[in-house]
Protein backbone atom coordinates (compact mmCIF):
# COMPACT_ATOMS: atom_id res chain seq x y z
CA UNK A 1 0.00 0.00 0.00
CA UNK A 2 1.38 3.62 -0.81
CA UNK A 3 2.67 5.70 2.08
CA UNK A 4 2.72 2.94 4.52
CA UNK A 5 4.94 4.27 7.65
CA UNK A 6 6.28 2.80 10.78
CA UNK A 7 4.18 4.51 14.27
CA UNK A 8 5.46 4.92 17.51
CA UNK A 9 2.37 5.76 19.94
CA UNK A 10 1.81 6.36 23.49
CA UNK A 11 -1.37 5.71 25.53
CA UNK A 12 -2.85 3.11 23.05
CA UNK A 13 -5.29 0.78 25.20
CA UNK A 14 -8.08 2.89 24.92
CA UNK A 15 -9.41 6.26 23.34
CA UNK A 16 -7.83 7.94 20.09
CA UNK A 17 -4.45 5.82 20.80
CA UNK A 18 -7.16 2.50 20.05
CA UNK A 19 -8.42 4.18 17.61
CA UNK A 20 -5.71 5.33 15.79
CA UNK A 21 -3.84 1.78 15.56
CA UNK A 22 -7.00 -0.09 14.06
CA UNK A 23 -7.25 2.72 11.18
CA UNK A 24 -3.15 2.46 10.71
CA UNK A 25 -2.74 -1.38 10.63
CA UNK A 26 -6.35 -1.65 8.54
CA UNK A 27 -4.31 0.63 6.20
CA UNK A 28 -0.66 -1.28 5.47
CA UNK A 29 1.16 0.41 8.04
CA UNK A 30 3.36 -0.79 11.31
CA UNK A 31 2.52 0.21 14.56
CA UNK A 32 4.50 -0.29 17.97
CA UNK A 33 1.94 0.89 20.73
CA UNK A 34 2.50 1.75 24.63
CA UNK A 35 0.41 1.08 27.09
CA UNK A 36 0.83 0.82 31.27
CA UNK A 37 0.19 -3.15 30.44
CA UNK A 38 0.62 -4.16 27.01
CA UNK A 39 -2.27 -6.80 27.47
CA UNK A 40 -4.58 -4.39 27.74
CA UNK A 41 -3.80 -3.72 23.37
CA UNK A 42 -3.26 -7.32 22.58
CA UNK A 43 -6.76 -8.42 24.14
CA UNK A 44 -8.49 -5.82 21.65
CA UNK A 45 -6.15 -6.26 18.85
CA UNK A 46 -4.17 -9.27 17.04
CA UNK A 47 -2.40 -7.95 14.33
CA UNK A 48 1.15 -9.24 13.04
CA UNK A 49 2.21 -5.67 12.18
CA UNK A 50 1.55 -4.61 15.81
CA UNK A 51 4.46 -4.20 18.51
CA UNK A 52 2.38 -3.70 22.54
CA UNK A 53 4.95 -2.78 25.01
CA UNK A 54 4.36 -2.34 28.99
CA UNK A 55 6.28 1.10 29.43
CA UNK A 56 5.94 3.83 32.29
CA UNK A 57 6.83 7.05 30.18
CA UNK A 58 7.43 8.91 33.48
CA UNK A 59 10.16 6.47 33.94
CA UNK A 60 13.22 7.54 30.74
CA UNK A 61 14.82 3.58 30.77
CA UNK A 62 11.56 2.59 30.03
CA UNK A 63 11.09 4.80 27.20
CA UNK A 64 14.36 3.94 25.81
CA UNK A 65 13.46 0.32 25.60
CA UNK A 66 10.58 0.93 24.16
CA UNK A 67 11.73 3.26 21.01
CA UNK A 68 14.49 0.16 20.92
CA UNK A 69 12.52 -2.55 20.86
CA UNK A 70 10.51 -0.49 17.73
CA UNK A 71 13.44 -0.02 16.22
CA UNK A 72 15.14 -3.13 16.46
CA UNK A 73 11.68 -5.21 15.22
CA UNK A 74 11.24 -2.72 12.08
CA UNK A 75 14.17 -0.92 11.66
CA UNK A 76 13.19 2.34 12.08
CA UNK A 77 10.28 5.28 13.19
CA UNK A 78 8.74 7.30 10.80
CA UNK A 79 6.28 9.01 12.73
CA UNK A 80 5.80 8.89 16.82
CA UNK A 81 2.27 10.61 18.40
CA UNK A 82 2.73 11.34 22.05
CA UNK A 83 -1.29 10.94 22.81
CA UNK A 84 -0.78 9.03 26.71
CA UNK A 85 -2.13 11.43 28.68
CA UNK A 86 -4.85 11.80 31.43
CA UNK A 87 -6.83 14.53 33.72
CA UNK A 88 -6.82 15.69 37.15
CA UNK A 89 -9.85 17.83 38.68
CA UNK A 90 -9.39 20.17 41.77
CA UNK A 91 -8.12 23.82 42.40
CA UNK A 92 -4.81 24.44 42.65
CA UNK A 93 -5.12 24.67 46.66
CA UNK A 94 -6.34 21.20 46.55
CA UNK A 95 -4.32 19.14 44.65
CA UNK A 96 -1.39 17.59 46.44
CA UNK A 97 2.21 17.78 45.57
CA UNK A 98 1.81 14.13 44.75
CA UNK A 99 -1.25 14.59 42.47
CA UNK A 100 0.13 17.36 40.24
CA UNK A 101 3.80 16.03 39.80
CA UNK A 102 2.15 12.42 38.97
CA UNK A 103 0.19 14.58 36.40
CA UNK A 104 3.16 16.45 34.58
CA UNK A 105 5.06 12.80 34.54
CA UNK A 106 2.69 11.31 32.09
CA UNK A 107 1.24 14.07 30.33
CA UNK A 108 4.63 16.30 30.18
CA UNK A 109 7.66 14.70 31.07
CA UNK A 110 5.73 11.13 29.06
CA UNK A 111 6.09 13.48 26.27
CA UNK A 112 9.72 14.85 27.10
CA UNK A 113 10.94 11.28 27.02
CA UNK A 114 9.71 9.93 24.04
CA UNK A 115 11.05 12.70 22.07
CA UNK A 116 14.51 12.84 23.81
CA UNK A 117 14.82 8.88 22.96
CA UNK A 118 13.27 8.80 19.24
CA UNK A 119 14.98 12.16 17.90
CA UNK A 120 18.23 10.45 17.59
CA UNK A 121 16.75 7.96 14.87
CA UNK A 122 15.26 10.69 13.25
CA UNK A 123 17.98 13.15 13.23
CA UNK A 124 19.77 10.02 11.78
CA UNK A 125 17.96 9.24 9.08
CA UNK A 126 16.78 12.98 8.25
CA UNK A 127 12.96 12.34 8.13
CA UNK A 128 10.42 12.07 10.59
CA UNK A 129 6.99 13.49 12.25
CA UNK A 130 6.30 13.98 15.80
CA UNK A 131 2.84 14.50 16.73
CA UNK A 132 1.90 15.85 20.11
CA UNK A 133 -1.81 15.76 21.42
CA UNK A 134 -2.45 18.58 23.51
CA UNK A 135 -6.10 20.32 24.18
CA UNK A 136 -7.91 23.04 23.89
CA UNK A 137 -7.01 22.93 27.35
CA UNK A 138 -3.41 24.04 26.00
CA UNK A 139 -4.75 27.15 24.99
CA UNK A 140 -7.30 28.29 27.63
CA UNK A 141 -7.23 27.59 31.54
CA UNK A 142 -10.41 26.51 32.96
CA UNK A 143 -10.94 26.62 36.96
CA UNK A 144 -10.31 23.17 39.20
CA UNK A 145 -8.71 22.26 35.76
CA UNK A 146 -5.06 23.67 36.63
CA UNK A 147 -3.33 20.94 36.51
CA UNK A 148 -4.28 19.47 33.19
CA UNK A 149 -3.94 22.66 31.76
CA UNK A 150 -0.60 23.38 32.94
CA UNK A 151 0.60 19.89 30.78
CA UNK A 152 -0.80 20.99 28.02
CA UNK A 153 0.12 24.76 27.99
CA UNK A 154 3.72 23.21 28.28
CA UNK A 155 3.18 20.74 25.83
CA UNK A 156 2.41 23.47 23.16
CA UNK A 157 5.47 25.38 24.17
CA UNK A 158 7.61 22.39 23.87
CA UNK A 159 6.40 21.53 20.24
CA UNK A 160 6.62 25.24 19.10
CA UNK A 161 10.41 24.69 20.20
CA UNK A 162 11.29 21.22 18.88
CA UNK A 163 9.82 22.85 15.58
CA UNK A 164 12.60 25.53 15.31
CA UNK A 165 15.72 22.87 16.92
CA UNK A 166 14.40 19.82 14.07
CA UNK A 167 13.85 21.45 10.84
CA UNK A 168 16.98 21.58 9.90
CA UNK A 169 17.07 17.79 9.64
CA UNK A 170 13.69 17.64 7.83
CA UNK A 171 11.87 16.20 11.08
CA UNK A 172 8.10 17.97 11.15
CA UNK A 173 6.03 18.75 14.13
CA UNK A 174 3.09 19.26 15.10
CA UNK A 175 1.28 20.45 18.19
CA UNK A 176 -2.84 18.97 17.56
CA UNK A 177 -5.46 20.51 20.02
CA UNK A 178 -8.86 18.38 20.14
CA UNK A 179 -11.72 19.78 21.29
CA UNK A 180 -14.43 17.40 22.71
CA UNK A 181 -14.10 14.00 21.21
CA UNK A 182 -16.29 11.32 21.94
CA UNK A 183 -13.97 8.86 23.89
CA UNK A 184 -13.90 7.31 26.91
CA UNK A 185 -11.98 10.55 28.41
CA UNK A 186 -14.42 11.33 30.49
CA UNK A 187 -15.73 7.62 31.83
CA UNK A 188 -13.64 7.75 35.43
CA UNK A 189 -16.35 10.16 37.02
CA UNK A 190 -15.45 10.74 40.34
CA UNK A 191 -12.18 9.06 39.51
CA UNK A 192 -11.21 12.47 37.75
CA UNK A 193 -11.54 14.61 40.95
CA UNK A 194 -8.47 14.97 43.24
CA UNK A 195 -8.57 13.56 46.70
CA UNK A 196 -9.01 16.47 48.83
CA UNK A 197 -11.25 18.50 47.11
CA UNK A 198 -12.08 21.96 48.87
CA UNK A 199 -16.00 22.54 48.60
CA UNK A 200 -15.67 26.48 48.24
CA UNK A 201 -14.40 25.64 44.76
CA UNK A 202 -17.48 24.12 44.04
CA UNK A 203 -15.91 21.06 42.07
CA UNK A 204 -19.12 19.53 42.30
CA UNK A 205 -20.69 21.60 39.45
CA UNK A 206 -17.52 20.72 36.93
CA UNK A 207 -17.94 17.11 37.54
CA UNK A 208 -21.58 17.36 36.61
CA UNK A 209 -21.07 19.10 33.90
CA UNK A 210 -18.77 16.56 33.05
CA UNK A 211 -20.91 13.87 33.70
CA UNK A 212 -24.07 15.37 31.69
CA UNK A 213 -21.90 15.83 28.05
CA UNK A 214 -20.14 12.48 28.66
CA UNK A 215 -20.87 10.44 25.28
CA UNK A 216 -22.50 13.46 24.30
CA UNK A 217 -19.39 15.40 22.87
CA UNK A 218 -19.48 16.60 18.70
CA UNK A 219 -16.03 14.87 17.80
CA UNK A 220 -15.82 11.88 15.79
CA UNK A 221 -12.62 10.16 16.88
CA UNK A 222 -12.37 8.21 13.74
CA UNK A 223 -12.24 11.47 11.75
CA UNK A 224 -9.40 13.47 13.98
CA UNK A 225 -7.36 9.63 13.54
CA UNK A 226 -7.83 10.03 9.83
CA UNK A 227 -6.47 13.39 9.91
CA UNK A 228 -3.95 12.79 11.92
CA UNK A 229 -2.29 9.94 8.96
CA UNK A 230 -3.29 12.44 6.43
CA UNK A 231 -1.14 14.72 7.86
CA UNK A 232 1.77 13.01 7.69
CA UNK A 233 1.51 12.75 4.32
CA UNK A 234 2.19 16.60 3.51
CA UNK A 235 5.35 18.50 2.60
CA UNK A 236 4.50 21.32 5.08
CA UNK A 237 2.41 20.13 7.65
CA UNK A 238 0.81 22.61 10.35
CA UNK A 239 3.02 22.84 13.49
CA UNK A 240 -0.42 24.19 15.20
CA UNK A 241 -3.19 22.04 14.19
CA UNK A 242 -6.93 22.71 16.11
CA UNK A 243 -9.63 19.82 15.90
CA UNK A 244 -13.09 20.28 16.05
CA UNK A 245 -15.03 23.24 15.86
CA UNK A 246 -15.55 23.99 19.52
CA UNK A 247 -11.69 23.88 19.82
CA UNK A 248 -12.16 26.84 17.25
CA UNK A 249 -13.99 28.60 18.65
CA UNK A 250 -13.33 28.73 22.15
CA UNK A 251 -9.80 29.36 21.32
CA UNK A 252 -10.42 32.10 18.81
CA UNK A 253 -12.32 33.81 21.21
CA UNK A 254 -9.89 33.81 24.07
CA UNK A 255 -7.00 35.28 21.37
CA UNK A 256 -9.83 38.20 20.81
CA UNK A 257 -10.19 38.45 24.72
CA UNK A 258 -6.35 38.51 25.42
CA UNK A 259 -5.62 41.55 22.37
CA UNK A 260 -8.26 43.32 23.75
CA UNK A 261 -6.70 43.27 27.23
CA UNK A 262 -3.46 43.86 25.39
CA UNK A 263 -4.41 47.04 24.38
CA UNK A 264 -6.28 48.22 26.91
CA UNK A 265 -2.99 47.89 28.78
CA UNK A 266 -0.54 48.93 26.16
CA UNK A 267 0.16 52.25 27.82
CA UNK A 268 1.47 50.61 31.07
CA UNK A 269 3.16 47.99 28.79
CA UNK A 270 5.23 50.35 26.78
CA UNK A 271 6.22 52.85 29.80
CA UNK A 272 9.10 50.18 30.92
CA UNK A 273 11.96 50.82 28.49
CA UNK A 274 14.93 52.37 29.87
CA UNK A 275 14.65 56.76 30.21
CA UNK A 276 17.31 57.90 26.93
CA UNK A 277 16.99 61.46 27.40
CA UNK A 278 20.00 63.12 28.60
CA UNK A 279 20.29 66.10 30.95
Amino acid sequence: MKNQKIWFITGASKGLGLTLIKLLLSKGNKVAATSRNAGDIEKQIKHENLLALTTNLADDKSVHEAISQTINKFGKIDVAVNNAGYSLYGSVESLSDDEFRQIMDINFFGTVNVIRNVMPFLRNQKSGHIINISSVAGYKGYGNSPAYASTKFAVIGLSEALAEEVKAFNVKVTVVAPGFFRTDFLNKGTDLICKNPISEYRIETLLNWLNENNGKQTGDPKKLANHLIEITNLENPPIHLLMGQDAYQIIAEKRNAENEEFEVWKELTFSTNMDTTKD
